[in-house]
């Protein structure tokens, strides 16, 4: 007989099916996979940088903006265009940036405000309700992806030197740009901050040159100045009007505001220095602050700047559907300020900032699925991998593009609304991390800031419903997706290892030594004294076929939440009046039990034994407690999943089920 071995590991290896492929397209597909599977992730595997190159990574969503944001600024407030964006200036500074500082320090690993929200909601209310979110944030950033690919369109069709033959064709164009994109994060996208780092430099220093030439043109010519100031008083009669008007156009004008969420998401991606983890982390803390105030204040300036000389120079009509500066006003500028060459060199930077926006999103986009998704059980195991995400979200950006005909300013409502419902949550997380803290001022300040950004996501609901019902779209099909892997997954393993405590151990080293075999009775612990161990042993003996002369091992799981799907489970031993009793926690109960008798198979080399009895009631309704409560009638469940594991029956632990 083989020798058992002795003593007993105290952590046991399970692991779950590598799901590598089968053929080489399969391998290809499934080769790279992304690194986080939880929300927690404490230290960070990629490579890190400086926090002001990270900032250029946030940058090209966020200072790229700047291509389209003028334009969607003057037809939103038409004259009032500076003002509505000094509101939008005031809200980043005094607001947004606070708030994002905050969600900094409390979610340092890039997870954000959802994971914040995610711990006040327990059980299966908090995952519905992240699940939710994530839909927000997948509105929000593949519109990200379509919405800066119509316009590094829009730049390239409209440059003087395109070639006749693209005339139209700006959803071709834009399928292409799309297309390409998702081509790059097929090969291996890498060194993203190296490509950011001279694409927003470039821009930034484009934008200057284009501003302080309109300033230029300002000065040399100020009856420009004194039309602007006529058309302001023969819209607006009043300044309480003025106000008004802006404060009905901030709304869409959110969109400069977008880089915030990105910002932290690539927090892991910011060096630290510290000679201990904790303070690297005080580190990382402190730089990715860094990170968001430069880039605050960076865009805050450029946003007056690039509002008032495009509002005052460029003719009203212009900015119109079909007008030379509709989503292209610093573009327009560039071109009859400083001549086609120079205009042409800001649309080529231009197109390739917007271009690598989507390429900011892309990345964001392919964190999100790994990050929550699998720990929950609602995703394929196939979406670790890149390649089939992107294909994906390449897939669904291109019916996006088709859908909306590649306009930039139809699918600015959908950007919106995804971008505020992200913020509105940011907002309530640090209300209640201000209230955990007993910080009455910032309890109030962020309060008013839920307030405002609720309001600008209402308004905008209520300006442009397409965007709600876009986020609907993607939040049915995200939950959808989610609930039905669930279920499909249901009978995996679901346990990356197991740990033994001493006494577990020393009670399974007893046995061993004793019986040369393993019979596991199953028990759902009631009082958990004697009496209660002696009558299940004496009904599983006349039930099953428990060898006469064995001593049993009791396996008793309790549930803990039902609502993940995969944990490391720790084994507890227990000697209760001469009875062997191993008890462990657990998000359900037959996938625990499966993978312990797992464990004890291969570490001991033999064969356990495990019986049960038959549980009452209906099929359907254990089925249903089985989903979503982790219990039910848990002998053919375990025998399922062991079943799809073990495919050789000899190998398999046994189950015995009697009553």
């Amino acid at each position: 007989m083989k020798k058992v071995p002795r003593p007993f590991p105290a952590r046991v290896p399970v692991g779950r099916p590598g799901g590598r492929g089968s053929t080489p397209l399969g391998r290809w597909l499934l080769a790279n996979r992304v690194a986080p599977e939880g929300p927690e992730s404490a230290e960070t595997h990629s490579k890190t940088h400086a926090w002001w190159k990270v900032m250029t990574l946030t940058g090209v969503d966020y200072f790229s903006s700047l291509s389209y944001l003028p334009g969607i600024a003057a037809l939103a407030a038409g004259a009032l265009s500076p003002l509505a964006t000094l509101l939008i200036v005031a809200l980043t500074l005094g607001g947004m940036l606070p708030m994002y500082r905050r969600i900094a320090k409390e979610s340092p690993h890039g997870q954000g405000s959802v994971a914040m929200l995610e711990r006040l909601l327990p059980f299966w209310r908090g995952k519905i309700f992240v699940l939710v979110l994530i839909g927000f944030v997948a509105t929000s950033w593949i519109i990200t992806i379509t919405l800066s690919a119509a316009d590094a369109s829009v730049h390239l069709l409209e440059n003087p030197y395109a070639p006749a033959f693209l005339s139209g064709q700006a959803v071709t164009v834009t399928i292409v740009l799309l297309a390409v994109l998702g081509f790059v994060f097929l090969l291996g996208f890498s060194e993203a901050v190296s490509v950011a780092i001279p694409l927003v430099a470039l821009f930034l220093v484009l934008n200057a040159v284009v501003v302080g030439a309109g300033i230029a043109q300002l000065a040399a010519n100020p009856v420009a100045i004194g039309d602007w100031v006529a058309r302001l008083g023969a819209a607006h009669g009043t300044f309480l009007d003025a106000v008004r008007t802006a404060a009905i156009a901030f709304p869409l004008l959110v969109l400069g505001l977008s880089g915030f969420e990105t910002g932290v998401s690539m927090m892991p991606l910011v060096s630290a220095s510290g000679k201990t983890k904790a303070q690297r982390l005080a580190s990382r803390i402190r730089n990715s602050k860094r990170l968001l105030t430069t880039a605050a204040l960076i865009m805050s300036v450029y946003l007056v700047g690039t509002s008032f000389v495009t509002t005052v120079l460029i003719p009203p009509a212009a900015f119109e559907e079909g007008g030379e500066a509709n989503g292209r006003a610093l573009a327009y500028l560039a071109h009859e300020l400083l001549g086609n060459a120079f205009g042409t060199a800001y649309d080529i930077s231009s197109v390739l900032i917007l271009w690598f926006a989507g390429a900011s999103a892309m990345a964001g986009l392919i964190n999100i699925v790994p990050r929550y998704l699998p720990a929950y059980g609602m995703a394929p195991e196939w979406s670790r991998a890149v390649r089939p995400v992107v294909l994906v979200y390449t897939g669904v950006s291109i019916v996006i593009t088709i859908a909306f005909n590649a306009d930039v300013n139809a699918q600015a409502g959908a950007y919106a609304t995804g971008i505020l419902a992200m913020m509105v949550s940011g907002a309530v997380a640090v209300v209640f991390s201000a209230i955990r803290a007993k910080q009455p001022a910032a309890i109030a300040g962020f309060s008013l800031l839920v307030l405002v950004l609720g309001y600008a996501l209402v308004s905008n609901v209520i300006e442009k419903p397409d965007g709600i019902a876009i986020s609907g779209l993607f939040i049915a099909g995200i939950v959808a997706i989610s609930l039905v892997s669930r279920i499909f997954r249901t009978t995996e393993l679901r346990v990356d290892r197991i740990d033994f405590d001493a006494e577990a151990r020393a009670l399974i080293d007893d046995v061993l030594d004793n019986d040369r075999g393993l019979n596991v009775i199953a028990n759902q612990r009631q009082a958990g004294d004697e009496d209660e161990y002696r009558e299940k042993e004496a009904a599983q003996r006349g039930m099953n076929p428990v060898p006469n002369a064995a001593n049993v091992l009791f396996l008793e799981v309790e549930v803990a939440d039902p609502s993940q799907f995969s944990r490391v489970l720790t084994v507890r031993g227990h000697k209760i009046a001469g009875y062997s009793v191993l008890r462990v926690e657990s998000p359900a109960v037959p996938n625990a039990i499966a993978a312990i008798l797992i464990a004890l198979r291969d570490t001991t080399g033999l064969r356990p034994h495990c019986y049960f009895e038959w549980a009452e009631g209906n099929p359907l309704g254990h089925l249903f407690r089985y989903l979503l409560l982790g219990t039910g009638d848990t002998a053919p469940v375990v025998r399922e999943i062991l079943r799809e594991l073990e495919k050789d029956p000899a190998r398999r632990p046994a189950i015995h089920v009697g009553g």
